[in-house]
């Protein structure tokens, strides 16, 4: 299971601490070890044929008790129905024994399951809902035939009114009709009660089967998060449930033990290996609905694996999240308009828009301290995103600001540059997105629950492989203009999250370059520009 360099990695730094893994730049180490797996998986045809589907990969450079390096492989989940190969690490704990707790528990839940099923589609239970239907149909029938019995004799009682007719004999029928539309609907629902009763009874057995159900499949869950049992390099063990119970006081996600991180340290710690540096990288096709490209790095998913790694990370000289760890200085802050309603700023790349779960100054606590105000957000840029924000001074301007970008009247444009080479040079992509929920900040591509996500494009210069590309956007989706050009085939350079990164850019080039709205208060029409950055410039001089 531990492989020994076959490549000559005399001349490789070895970096001092583990990456953090949640975002992190692949070391020279992690990017040899991934070669050497690479041709590995591509000497075994059927593994490179299972794998080519797509699946994310990791690889642990680790020091056995001599200190001789080597390094580690693991898949996430399963790979062709199997959990375990020869050229990985085994899971924590093995979901696919079949006479483990998950087996016994899944044939448990699908017997439940089939009898869920054949109940749903019992003869019985079919014949009581077409009694109790045809019932409620012969009901609505006799009681439409009725009420048009009652709305002719109203016409005649009317006509004899007008004829001097006596009021009381009119009345009189008229209170007897009513009642008798009373007794009516009265018998009818004493009629159906049994029908409905014998429905109900075999409605409720459903139901409870459903419920039982749910409590094993939660209790199953629960059981096999006692059995995810894991270390971290100061020697202390826990399993999966009690982690996520300390650091996030809920259950863990399906699926969390299964991911490459987790299985190679808890191999690395039971085998007695010290960690030095780790990375994941896709392998294979992109999964629907998401953007991964075969062999880049991508960080840990956070859902699953956040609390797992902080346990098992501890006791390990680890770098710090560099997200939490920027620092833009104030004066990078350039207000572009202000009066006493709103400030329009330019953000600089690395800022937060509004602060967070980190403790880090963010660009609304800049302002404040430029300008002795505090500002309130009317909208966001991504942290790495750079340009033109406008923030409202008071209440009443940040709803009307709130209410134009709901509405779509707020013109946006940014400038990005993105790989390749990208054809046509104008047009429109329209792919609905949501978010992630296993992997957050990421989103992906749904066609049945995404959003609306609608962007307007067009090339304004290429070169050297790069384009250099103009957004119109007319929704404002999470990340929408990164992964509708990372879907289209054209990522961001410098995207670390859908594309790849790169030593030309420390993040992903896109810029808020123009904004154009109405003041909130005034009704003027304002437009406001931020020139490109330095940084972006460099990638495709103009």
């Amino acid at each position: 299971m531990l492989h020994r360099f076959e490549s000559d990695i005399r001349g490789v730094e070895v970096p001092a601490r583990m990456p953090w893994p949640f975002h992190y730049e692949a070391s020279a180490l992690s990017v040899v070890a991934r070669d050497e797996l690479l041709r590995l998986i591509a000497a075994d045809e059927q593994l490179s044929a299972s794998l080519s589907e797509g699946k994310m990969l990791g690889v642990l450079v680790v020091r056995d008790a001599g200190g001789e390096p080597g390094y580690l492989a693991a898949f996430s989940g399963n790979v062709g129905g199997r959990n375990r190969h020869q050229l990985f690490v085994p899971p924590i704990y093995d979901l696919l024994d079949e006479e483990g707790e998950f087996k016994r528990g899944e044939r448990e839940l699908a017997a439940i399951n089939e009898r869920v099923a054949r109940l749903e589609r019992s003869p019985e239970l079919r014949a009581s809902r077409e009694r109790v239907a045809a019932a409620e149909e012969s009901r609505d029938h006799e009681i439409a035939d009725y009420k048009r019995l009652m709305s002719t004799a109203k016409a005649e009682r009317d006509r004899c009114r007008t004829a001097g007719a006596a009021e009381a004999v009119l009345t009189a029928e008229s209170q007897y009709q009513k009642a008798e539309l009373r007794r009516l609907r009265h018998r009818w629902r004493e009629a159906l009660a049994p029908l409905e009763a014998e429905v109900a009874a075999k409605e409720a057995e459903i139901a409870w089967l459903r419920h039982e159900r749910k409590a094993r499949s939660e209790a199953l869950q629960r059981r096999l998060f006692r059995l995810y049992r894991v270390s971290n390099a100061q020697g202390e063990r826990s399993d999966v449930l009690s982690i996520f119970e300390q650091y996030v006081h809920r259950l863990p996600p399906s699926g969390t033990g299964e991911c490459c991180a987790p299985k190679l340290l808890e191999y690395a710690y039971r085998h007695g290996l010290t960690p030095v540096t780790m990375a994941e990288f896709w392998y294979g096709a992109s999964p629907a609905g998401e953007v991964r490209h075969h062999g880049a790095y991508y960080p840990s998913c956070r859902s699953k694996c956040l609390p797992l790694l902080s346990f098992m990370l501890r006791g390990l000289p680890v770098e710090g999240n560099p997200l939490a760890e920027s620092r833009v200085e104030v004066s990078a802050v350039k207000v572009l308009y202000r009066d006493s309603e709103i400030v329009v700023v330019d953000k600089p790349a690395g800022m937060l828009s509004v602060g967070g779960k980190e403790a880090v100054p963010s660009l609304v606590d800049h302002v404040a301290e430029l300008i002795g105000v505090e500002p309130l957000p009317a909208h966001r840029l991504d942290m790495a995103t750079s340009g033109v924000m406008v923030l409202a001074l008071n209440a009443a301007a940040q709803k009307e600001l709130r209410r134009q970008f709901a509405t779509r009247e707020v013109e946006k444009e940014y400038v990005a540059v993105v790989e390749g080479v990208v054809k046509p040079s104008r047009g429109e992509i329209r792919l609905p997105l949501r978010p992630d929920v296993d992997d957050r900040p990421r989103q992906r591509v749904d066609y049945e629950h995404g959003k609306e996500a609608v962007t307007r494009y067009e090339v304004v210069a290429e070169e050297g492989g790069l384009t250099r590309v103009v957004f119109r956007p007319l929704t404002g989706r999470t990340h929408q203009l990164r992964v509708h050009m990372a879907y289209a085939g054209f990522p961001l350079v410098g995207d670390w999250l859908y594309g790849a990164r790169t030593e030309r850019i420390d993040r992903p080039a896109l810029h808020a370059a123009e904004l154009a709205f109405t003041h909130p208060i005034t009704g003027e029409e304002l437009r406001l520009f931020s020139p490109l950055p330095e940084d972006m410039a460099a990638l495709l001089p103009q």
